[in-house]
């Protein structure tokens, strides 16, 4: 049986095979061309390797345009997802992240792979999950489990933006929305969690606003919705809410967005873990960001005006007690709550700032202007008791959040007088180990110590010969893509000046970090 074109676009037997149609007129010899199944067998086996090379060598940064009228734009890629590699991201999540976002447990895990020959959900949910571990910096995977590329080829992020687009582009194929399930909101997550990896931030918070309006269709911002579930079940949903609670605050105060969920369901309980972790320090997390209600978002992003200083006051007294001295809780999950509730303080202290609520002769020294050199020196002693290895698995989130507390320690440093002190470090050593922590920590030298850098030089130029060496030569020996930098590959020059910044803050509100 021959297998013939009718010249249309897609021709009637393409379309009927489920493929894109090509034609290309080159004369072949005559005689038997062997079965039309085989034929067309071949064909599809092509196309799919092809697609799959197409992935790899398009650009991370890059989308894959609007999907064909093909069903088989919805065709898995082969080859993407090995053993090795499900099973060297799952035990690091499990080894250094679960603790932080426990939303998901191993039997689950292995469930979804079981089922994902036939669920378009399981397979999307896997592929996220995977995707989301590889963008994160801290990650570290063996040669190999990259499919069987060379040492060197293909990147952890490349990789993970290419299964990113893959979740996405196979999600394509089903209606997720209509009847959507707790695994759904998860790669939704996910897929936001990606995206912020990647500094795509449009994509993040659609992907953000699309896991918490799942997360509502499903009621789970409803208390009479656990009624029903066992207990497992039960504790994962509530998980699952709380940590959106949680992130969709944080990404509220770091690109000034609004909120959808409120605190409208008990806390998951210390014990209830199917994994047998502690929830301790998972609920002193959700504890840290729950006092950022419609209210403070409201104000931070300027669509409410009722502002008072006593309100804010308390607020910095909330966190300041909101963690216990010692923390019963992983060295990762400490690093991440350490930090965050030092810049919750300093989110809190711009909003009084901006408001012109601070004096330099407030009794509280959350409400002056110096405040953020004692925000600097918390973060710095607290931080030096963690490994490199336990904030990185925390991703640019935490490192972004450092950055912040560094810029605003730039901006004081630049219009409040600095008392010198013998024998004791200051502002000056304080912004030197965060600049260090920033430039150590994986993500940070590329995408945040040029833009500090250029702060530096806009706002104090004179601090400039006193930062670290090392740190001025890894800043000046690197491309700058930061979005403050005049333009990219500029070297900044520090250079020995006499005098520092203004004597005194001045009425203006300082410029708020980027």
């Amino acid at each position: 049986m021959r297998v013939r074109c009718n010249s249309r676009q897609p021709c009637g037997n393409c379309s009927q095979a489920g493929l894109s149609c090509t034609y290309d007129a080159i004369p072949q010899k005559k005689g038997p061309k062997g079965s039309r199944a085989k034929v067309i067998s071949e064909l599809r086996e092509t196309q799919k390797q092809s697609d799959l090379t197409s992935l790899m060598l398009q650009d991370g940064n890059k989308s894959y345009g609007s999907p064909p009228q093909s069903p088989t734009h919805y065709a898995r890629a082969t080859g993407l997802l090995t053993h090795e590699l499900i099973e060297g991201c799952t035990d690091f999540f499990f080894t250094q992240m679960y603790p932080t976002m426990p939303i998901l447990y191993r039997d689950q895990i292995r469930h979804a792979i079981g089922d994902m020959g036939h669920s378009v959900e399981s397979y999307c949910l896997i592929t996220s999950f995977l995707a989301f571990m590889l963008i994160q910096p801290g990650i570290v995977l063996k040669t190999g489990y990259l499919m069987d590329q060379p040492a060197g080829s293909v990147t952890n992020p490349k990789m993970g933006s290419v299964l990113m687009e893959e979740a996405i582009r196979v999600r394509k194929g089903y209606d997720y929305v209509e009847n959507p399930t707790v695994n759904t909101v998860i790669t939704s997550f996910f897929l936001f969690g990606c995206s912020f990896g990647l500094n795509k931030h449009n994509t993040a918070w659609f992907h953000l606003r699309e896991a918490t309006a799942l997360a509502q269709i499903l009621g789970m911002q409803d208390e009479n919705t656990y009624m029903f579930d066992n207990v497992v079940e039960t504790s994962r949903k509530r998980r699952l809410f709380w940590l959106l609670f949680v992130t969709e605050r944080a990404y509220a105060l770091q690109k000034h967005r609004p909120l959808t969920l409120h605190a409208t369901i008990s806390l998951p309980t210390v014990d209830q873990d199917p994994a047998n972790y502690s929830l301790a320090g998972f609920i002193y997390l959700v504890n840290l960001y729950r006092p950022f209600d419609d209210t403070f978002i409201g104000l931070w992003n300027k669509s409410r005006t009722d502002c008072s200083p006593l309100t804010l006051a308390r607020l910095q007294q909330q966190l300041t007690e909101a963690l216990p001295q010692f923390l019963n809780t992983t060295e990762s999950q400490a690093a991440d709550l350490r930090t965050s509730q030092q810049w919750l303080r300093t989110m809190v202290w711009q909003l009084s700032i901006a408001n012109g609520f601070l004096s330099s002769t407030s009794p509280d020294t959350s409400m002056t202007f110096r405040f953020p050199i004692e925000i600097a020196k918390d973060l710095v002693e607290v931080t030096r008791q963690f490994s490199k290895q336990s904030m990185e698995v925390h991703g640019i989130g935490l490192i972004e959040k450092v950055f912040d507390v560094a810029c605003t320690l730039i901006d004081v440093m630049s219009c409040v007088p600095l008392e010198s002190r013998k024998f004791e470090p200051g502002p000056q050593e304080y912004l030197n180990s965060l600049l260090s922590l920033i430039s150590t920590l994986r993500g940070g030298e590329s995408r945040f110590l040029p833009l500090v850098m250029a702060k530096i030089r806009d706002t104090l130029p004179a601090i400039g010969s006193q930062l670290p060496q090392q740190l001025i030569e890894k800043y000046n020996g690197a491309g700058h893509h930061g979005k403050r930098a005049d333009r990219p590959g500029q070297q900044v020059e520090f250079k020995q000046e006499n005098s520092g910044g203004s004597s005194s803050a001045g009425s203006s509100p300082f410029e708020t970090p980027p």
